[in-house]
């Protein structure tokens, strides 16, 4: 089984879906010849030539608009908006056209779609590129949000959203994109969306995490284990919504504490919903209030000072220590 970076991931996982389907496109601005931004598309339009991989303007909302337009016909367009802060463009098509569809016309049309789009900091950016916008679609109906946070679950959740009769945003974190590699099948597979996983197992408190601060979890956990005996259970959510709620309410009834971790800013976060879920299923199992380790409510900053701003494992760690000594 090949060791692959996300990035290899999220390229053999279009390659199969390809090779699988002839009905599946990708389109967005430099994914032909240039392969992507980031390579994502690398090779395919050389592989599936132009008619099934192909450029379009620098105009995001006709991206998404057209893709919707590919759906309805039949198609299983893949579009990529080259990062996520430019998805402003885009939120009519997304959410009163996409999102929609289904409901307006009583189940007789779907939009299966995917819009891919990378996020999140510490990668020293410019304005408008690193923002974790994932809230704003939380609040979406018929619209599935995914953010995985390994190469095993990108390729995985990839082929899920592209199979899925839903309009699907793929929200994938560059910081992460070559971070480390692990074994990646190269036959086709899907991982469950809606599904959350357990990554740490632990007895004492929940980290509730998703996208790129699933690492930081990690790594709090293991040092909060090593140097203060205390157990922690993460939680890779991977997807917001669908939201998998149970299996966050199964394990806060077993620690009777929690922290929601998250890279977007504090107010209205998605670590919001997941706060008022526990509250309202879970409230007599808590020890503790849950706390939050999030961005700060402030756009995002310039390159020099985001380490400051986003969140951090000894952020995490602090907060994990205020709410075990509750």
């Amino acid at each position: 089984m090949p060791s692959m970076t996300m990035i290899q991931a999220i390229n053999q996982g279009l390659r199969t879906a390809m090779q699988q389907d002839s009905c599946v496109v990708m389109l967005g601005e430099d994914v032909g010849k240039n392969g992507g931004v980031f390579r994502a598309t690398d090779g395919l339009q050389a592989e599936f030539g132009e008619n099934r991989v192909f450029d379009t303007p620098l105009a995001e909302s006709g991206i998404v608009g057209a893709s919707v337009g590919l759906a309805v016909n039949g198609m299983k367009p893949v579009a990529e908006i080259q990062f996520l802060g430019f998805i402003y463009e885009t939120m009519d098509q997304i959410a009163s056209q996409a999102a929609r569809l289904r409901f307006r016309s009583q189940g007789r049309y779907h939009v299966p779609m995917v819009i891919r789009a990378p996020f999140g900091g510490g990668v020293r950016t410019p304005e408008l590129h690193a923002d974790s916008l994932e809230a704003l679609f939380l609040h979406t109906p018929g619209l599935k949000v995914v953010m995985p946070s390994t190469p095993y679950d990108a390729k995985g959740l990839l082929l899920a959203a592209i199979q899925d009769p839903d309009p699907v945003l793929f929200l994938e974190p560059m910081n992460l994109y070559r971070a480390w590699r692990e074994e990646v099948p190269e036959a086709y597979y899907e991982v469950p969306i809606g599904q959350a996983k357990i990554v740490h197992k632990g007895d004492d408190i929940t980290l509730v995490a998703w996208g790129p601060t699933v690492p930081m979890a990690l790594e709090a956990a293991q040092q909060m284990q090593e140097h203060h005996k205390v157990s922690c259970e993460v939680i890779d959510l991977r997807t917001i919504a669908p939201m998998d709620t149970e299996t966050v309410l199964t394990s806060v009834q077993r620690t009777g504490r929690a922290v929601i971790i998250h890279e977007a800013v504090k107010h209205g976060g998605a670590g919001a919903e997941v706060i008022s879920q526990i509250q309202e299923h879970a409230f007599l199992s808590m020890q503790a209030p849950v706390l939050r380790v999030t961005g700060y409510d402030t756009p995002y900053p310039a390159p020099s000072i985001e380490d400051f701003w986003l969140p951090s494992v000894a952020r995490i760690m602090d907060a994990v220590h205020k709410t075990v000594s509750y």
